[in-house]
């Protein structure tokens, strides 16, 4: 009689990334309703996988927990990226980032609680918001856009002012995200430098369509 036919090794590691990705969606959500401690069972039971399992993919749960906010924050950025690759000015390409990172905090509520239960931490990782927010930063205090005497300060600002938003949005649930988002915008580009006439006039030029999802 023949054995059981073994899996090739595509569906194998087809099988593998998705129980990777089930891991990492699993932790986002927990990290978003503030369980960013959750033990490893928790979150292996969320992501309908074996506890052992978990350690095929991860070494700790403290691991795990940054590839979640790091991945979140890379779908995000990608999308920020896209959208405002062919902007020349680069006070404008800030402008529109910012505008529409606002926005994302009602359209993807789970997102943006992974981006406040985290906290201001994630100012120093490698990729994601903060890293994409200070190259924008650079550019535009390069083509004198902006005045910054400090791009770390400039980054904390940009930074607080995020997180701020967000969770003002979370605690007014009737508050207009746009208006309020464009208007954190416009004192922030004042604070780069931008007289007040230029930094409305960026704030309201349109914006690309948001993703549903």
């Amino acid at each position: 009689m023949f054995g059981a036919v073994a899996d090739s090794p595509n569906r194998l590691e087809l099988r593998k990334a998705r129980t990777r990705a089930a891991l990492i969606q699993a932790a986002q959500q927990l990290i978003a309703e503030g369980q960013a401690h959750a033990p490893i069972a928790a979150i292996t039971e969320a992501a309908d996988v074996g506890l052992g399992t978990f350690y095929n993919h991860f070494e700790s749960r403290e691991q795990l927990v940054e590839v979640a906010v790091l991945d979140a924050l890379d779908v995000q950025g990608a999308f920020l990226d896209d959208v405002t690759s062919d902007l020349e000015d680069p006070a404008a390409r800030f402008a529109q980032a910012f505008r529409l990172t606002g926005r994302f905090h009602r359209l993807n509520p789970q997102l943006s609680r992974v981006l406040l239960n985290t906290g201001i931490k994630l100012m120093s990782a490698p990729t994601g918001l903060a890293h994409r927010a200070r190259r924008d930063l650079q550019g535009a205090a390069d083509a004198g856009r902006f005045t910054i005497p400090d791009l770390d300060v400039a980054l904390a600002l940009t930074a607080g002012a995020a997180l701020a938003l967000g969770q003002l949005l979370h605690d007014q649930p009737d508050r207009d995200a746009a208006v309020t988002t464009d208007a954190v915008t416009t004192d922030l580009l004042r604070a780069f430098g931008l007289p007040d006439s230029e930094a409305r006039h960026l704030t309201s030029l349109p914006l690309p369509a948001l993703p549903t999802k």
